[in-house]
């Protein structure tokens, strides 16, 4: 095992980012003793985006979306989740 280097304290957040986009966290961290964690609670980050879709697009998928019972919007993060698992 090599010897590590001792993880620096941090002012702030902003100060931590830069030091760990600029160093390998190798050097700091023995990674094969690390363990998966989960945190349930947490909600994922969000980021509103704009689409322009022909309004015929739109109707439809309103119409598919009330036949299934959920929101248009909804409906689409769905087929786009369900769509990019294929790839």
């Amino acid at each position: 095992m090599k010897n590590l280097k001792p993880v620096p304290k941090f002012k702030n957040e902003a100060e931590e980012r830069e030091f760990w986009e600029t160093h390998d966290s190798t050097e700091y961290i023995d990674w094969s003793k690390a363990r998966r964690v989960r945190f349930p609670n947490l909600k994922p980050t969000i980021k509103s985006i704009s689409i322009r879709l022909p309004l015929a697009l739109i109707e439809s998928l309103k119409v598919e979306a009330n036949r299934r019972d959920v929101p248009y919007q909804s409906l689409v993060k769905i087929w786009l989740n369900e769509k990019l698992r294929e790839c």
